[in-house]
């Protein structure tokens, strides 16, 4: 596996394997990697001949307040993860060589819609500076494919979006959320998490099963069922950020019919927020 830091470097090596013949596949990262983002590079390499991964911990999707200055920089770490993933390339930029103007002036991609509410309404700026990057980076490798996790279920819709309407040719996809024993969601952001907080945070994804428990059983009492939801979070000690039933596709609150549900959630664990989704698909009800 290569490593390289500027945009010539990348491109010259892309079109090297392209010339080859091989189909490319691209997963961005932001670095201090964990099993989950291994499993998005083992996907990329079982839908194509030459994977490249991205690390770059990008400034413009942090808010004031933020993580950007403690976020975890473990680049030797991460290439040994990548290596063993199955990764041919890997780009790391420096934010001079992302951002050579500096941010103040950049372009920036916005994604009306499924930008707003959720993590967006928490985190005010996120999804387009999450949209920008990506589609830099997107035109940077000119990957065939994409590969995301679906833990951050509300970005992956907004890729999604902004590869559509973009006219991006590139194929998305989607991989199942990796999780712990205890069913804690894998983040580089667990890492944060004291041991007492540790052994809590399962919490979150026990009330999104306790939710989808009650919705396969029949419920339809959104509010009530969401009321519940919030308080087990609390009494465990966490605090409730959102909380939430949606459309699968369209990220639109659920209603009475709808068959494809996500129920999405974040929480803060002391400073950590943690977040986590939960799909499925309800049978229409019996004649």
């Amino acid at each position: 596996m290569n490593t390289v830091k500027t945009v010539r470097e990348l491109r010259a090596a892309v079109a090297r394997a392209r010339g080859e013949g091989k189909r490319i596949a691209f997963v961005p990262t932001m670095g201090n990697l964990h099993s989950g983002h291994a499993a998005l590079v083992v996907k990329a390499a079982q839908r194509a001949d030459f994977v490249v991964a991205s690390i770059f911990v990008n400034p413009l999707q942090f808010g004031a307040g933020e993580d950007l200055d403690k976020y975890p920089r473990t680049l030797v770490a991460d290439q040994a993860t990548l290596l063993q993933a199955g990764c041919n390339l890997l780009f790391a930029p420096a934010v001079e060589e992302m951002y050579p103007d500096g941010m103040g002036v950049q372009t920036r991609v916005s994604v009306p819609h499924l930008s707003e509410g959720l993590c967006g309404a928490s985190r005010p700026g996120h999804f387009e500076g999450v949209a920008t990057v990506v589609s830099k980076l997107f035109n940077m490798v000119q990957p065939d494919l994409a590969v995301f996790g679906e833990k951050d279920y509300q970005q992956l819709a907004v890729i999604r979006a902004m590869v559509r309407d973009l006219n991006m040719p590139i194929q998305i996809i989607g991989e199942p959320t990796v999780r712990a024993e205890d069913g804690l969601a894998l983040s580089s952001r667990n890492g944060y998490l004291s041991p007492d907080q540790r052994a809590t945070a399962p919490v979150l994804y026990q009330v999104l099963r306790a939710l989808a428990e009650g919705l396969g059983r029949g419920r339809r009492d959104f509010s009530t069922l969401l009321a519940e939801g919030q308080a087990h979070l609390i009494n465990a000690g966490l605090r409730p950020d959102y909380l939430e039933i949606r459309h699968a596709l369209t990220l639109k609150p659920a209603v009475i019919d709808d068959r494809d549900l996500v129920i999405l959630a974040a929480a803060y664990l002391g400073t950590t927020r943690l977040i986590d989704n939960l799909y499925l698909h309800l049978e229409e009800p019996a004649a």
